[in-house]
């Protein structure tokens, strides 16, 4: 998203065991990273609709499936037999309402040119495709190639758009064999089609049709096989959302796009005869009344005639004439719109719109129906908390009601859900409790919100059962990862269902991190987690790392996170600790949790790199420990964690004696002149005070951070003779897909860490 966080990797190099490795000189033998890395690991959660029955994606090792339970006992099943290690992700798990199908996706996401990831080098390529499975556990089956499957509310077909039209696949089994024939499509209509939305009672579906200026909602009936569109217009319409009773369908409408815009995207309005674009002659001439008024007044453009009846000169002032012109408006000067159609009768009305000049409710591109109302997350000028907000839908000229009144981060559209009948909105926010999340609810209506889950763990990704008496979620601790858990809606502690740890995972040696708050040289405070090792003796200095995360839009927890690499990158650092290392993961500014101020803060990233002295007060907070060797400090990070490794090893190897780079950006932009802001924001502006030693690592099919920064830093750090090691891997992305690589890789690191942190080894350069 907007974040380098998602790194995949293969090393080509043999892999290299660290079950063994101790830093310690007659230190007990310590646990491995293979076991700190060892449970399986819910990484999403869904839950169906009218059923008490949730279903998660596990990783388990490298081996991604779907697992399944129902009330009351929530035992998990397996519910399919994926179990090799063989790189193919999974995403997408959704349950019909009733909870007897579950739908996902096998296989990543294309990249910019098409190609889905394939990092085991399977020669016959790699696919993205939709399977179904059945949750009794009876097996699971191909359906289509494809992605983002949207399953019926029977759970008997699922659609998915692919080249912009919508597709549909039954989910019986056995599927259809895959065949070289084109699939045609379930709805094909002009214009590019999207965003398929079942009626709740699976007899219509709902789509958006884009005309590039202009957009319609589409209404397809499944019993007639009839298309129409619901109220069309010279306008933008959006995000369709059903009523419970599928008698109504609520949509957003945008002013439609105005002659300069269309002139600037080489249209001259779709539906114009094929001839001389606009800048003609024909055109600068005003011949033909329409297109000459529209090539009028175009910012740069020729006086030009036309618009008026006879071409007659328009003597209107120019400021007035850019009205409609250059941007577009309602009548009353708004610019959005909410719209409920009669699915009967066909006609719709407006129940909502925003006022002239708005700047609150002015970017809402998605509603939901909740209840009697719709639901939508807004921006809100100089409040530094995300919020949402509700409309009644039968309340014309009603104003929006603020929901989330809880001062605290509501990250993404997994972080809420909305109960069976749509009265309740659930959300996962860092209210009270800004180092960690919890799950709140507040009526859809309005009223005060309540904490729903409580205790000292992690909750995330809330999922409402069917009866309204439970919620499935994410569950997390300092001492317990990713898990899946129960919590009732009248609030309490969540109730762990799954994994069951073993013997194997070492719970013990985990240590509960510190939380510390450092302030940077302008004042800025920083919050961090502090991991100090259990075996600490009285006047011993130990050697000491820094960790920081990508993002750079992420915050750290005192616990583990919900996402999947920081997953592991805190089990590593637990492992760190377990070796014997102080340990400090920096939640620098430009990251997330500590207010939009915090996130938009000034100076960050190619506009000076401000978050750098950020990582520089940790370190400094680091050396002034009495327990910590001043000499002795390191670093390491992925993506843009690998920007600041790489900013701290260029601009204060004096500070940090060697650094873990893993797929980060080490130029911003494409320019190399010396006086640009950006250059000078980017590690290589100071690649010639770099002497500590690095450890490179990047798959070669990233699509987060281009491989050639790689490229770049390795010529760079040859011809400076700067001590590097090295892996790449061919053929995976920016978190490696395949799990012996990590293991590979963090088994590297110790031994790379130990060698130039703990030993402070020389490089024999």
């Amino acid at each position: 998203m907007h974040d380098f966080v998602r790194f995949f990797l293969r090393s080509t190099a043999l892999a290299v065991s660290i079950a063994t490795f101790v830093p310690l000189a007659g230190a007990q033998s310590k646990a491995s990273i293979e076991q700190f890395l060892s449970p399986s690991s819910p990484l999403e959660i869904t839950s169906s609709h009218r059923a008490d029955r949730v279903a998660w994606i596990a990783y388990d090792r490298g081996m991604r499936n779907v697992y399944s339970a129902a009330a009351p006992d929530f035992k998990a099943v397996r519910l399919t037999k994926f179990l090799a290690d063989d790189g193919t992700d999974m995403t997408n798990v959704e349950l019909s309402d009733d909870g007897r199908i579950a739908v996902f996706v096998r296989g990543s996401a294309p990249n910019r040119v098409g190609w889905v990831a394939n990092p085991s080098h399977d020669p016959d390529g790699a696919e993205r495709a939709i399977w179904a499975t059945r949750t009794d556990g009876t097996g699971a089956w191909r359906l289509a190639e494809g992605g983002n499957p949207v399953l019926s509310p029977d759970g008997k077909s699922v659609l998915y758009v692919k080249d912009g039209q919508i597709h549909r696949a039954l989910t019986s089994q056995p599927a259809p064999a895959p065949s070289d024939k084109p699939i045609k499509p379930y709805i094909k209509e002009w214009g590019n089609n999207s965003n398929p939305r079942w009626s709740p009672d699976g007899s219509k579906i709902a789509f958006v049709s884009n005309r590039q200026n202009h957009a319609f909602i589409g209404l397809y009936d499944v019993k007639t096989r009839r298309v129409s569109y619901v109220a069309p217009s010279v306008d933008f319409d959006g995000s369709p959302t059903w009523s419970p009773d599928s008698k109504r369908l609520a949509f957003t409408r945008r002013p439609g796009t105005p002659f300069a815009l269309q002139a600037q995207e080489g249209l001259g309005g779709i539906g114009n005869p094929a001839g001389p674009a606009f800048g003609s002659a024909a055109v600068a001439q005003g011949r033909g009344g329409a297109q000459g008024g529209g090539f009028q007044g175009v910012p740069g453009g020729p006086a030009g005639r036309g618009g008026r009846a006879g071409g007659a000169r328009d003597t209107t002032p120019f400021p007035a004439r850019q009205r409609g012109l250059t941007s577009s408006a309602f009548a009353g000067g708004y610019t959005l719109s909410f719209m409920v159609a009669d699915i009967a009768t066909g006609e719709a009305r407006e129940f909502w719109h925003n006022a002239p000049n708005e700047t609150t409710f002015n970017n809402i591109n998605v509603i939901r129906w909740a209840g009697e109302t719709v639901l939508f997350p807004a921006n809100v000028p100089a409040d530094d908390f995300d919020r949402y907000f509700s409309v009644k839908v039968d309340g014309a000229g009603s104003a929006p009601v603020l929901l989330t009144t809880t001062n605290g981060l509501i990250e993404d559209n997994t972080s809420v859900a909305l109960s069976a009948d749509g009265k309740t909105l659930y959300y996962c926010t860092n209210a009270t409790d800004i180092e960690r999340r919890h799950i709140w609810a507040v009526p859809t209506s309005g009223g005060t919100p309540r904490q729903v889950s409580t205790g000292n763990g992690i909750e995330t990704s809330p999922v409402p059962l069917g009866s309204g008496k439970n919620l499935g979620v994410l569950y997390f601790d300092a001492r317990t990862p990713a898990s899946i858990g129960i919590v009732a809606t009248t609030g309490g502690k969540a109730k762990v269902v799954y994994p069951t740890l073993g013997k194997g995972f070492p719970t013990a040696a985990h240590v509960q991190p510190e939380i510390v708050i450092t302030k940077s040289p302008d004042g800025m405070e920083i919050h961090n987690q502090l991991f100090m090792p259990k075996d600490m003796k009285p006047g011993e200095k130990r050697p000491a790392l820094i960790f920081v995360h990508g993002g750079p839009q992420r915050q750290m927890m005192p616990g583990y996170h919900y996402m999947q690499f920081y997953h592991w990158a805190y089990a590593y650092n637990q492992w760190l600790a377990d070796q014997g290392y102080v340990v400090l993961s920096i939640n620098y500014r430009s990251g997330i949790g500590y207010g939009k101020a915090f996130r938009n803060a000034v100076g960050t990233q190619a506009r000076g790199n401000s978050e750098y002295q950020d990582v520089v007060t940790g370190a400094e907070y680091l050396q002034g420990r009495a327990d910590v060797d001043p000499a002795r400090v390191g670093i390491w990070g992925l993506s843009y964690g690998g920007l600041l490794t790489s900013q701290a090893l260029a601009r204060n190897s004096d500070i940090f004696v060697a650094g873990v780079d893993l797929a980060g950006v080490h130029l911003y932009g494409n320019s190399i002149d010396s006086t640009n802001l950006a250059y000078q924001s980017s590690a290589i502006s100071s690649i010639d005070k770099w002497t500590s030693p690095v450890f490179l690592v990047h798959g070669d099919d990233d699509r987060n951070v281009d491989f050639s920064q790689t490229i770049g830093l390795v010529q760079l750090l040859r011809a400076r003779n700067i001590y590097y090691e090295l892996t790449v891997v061919p053929d995976n992305v920016h978190e490696s897909l395949i799990h012996k690589d990590w293991i590979d890789t963090f088994g590297k690191m110790g031994i790379f860490l130990k060698k130039f942190v703990w030993d402070k080894q020389p490089t024999g350069r």
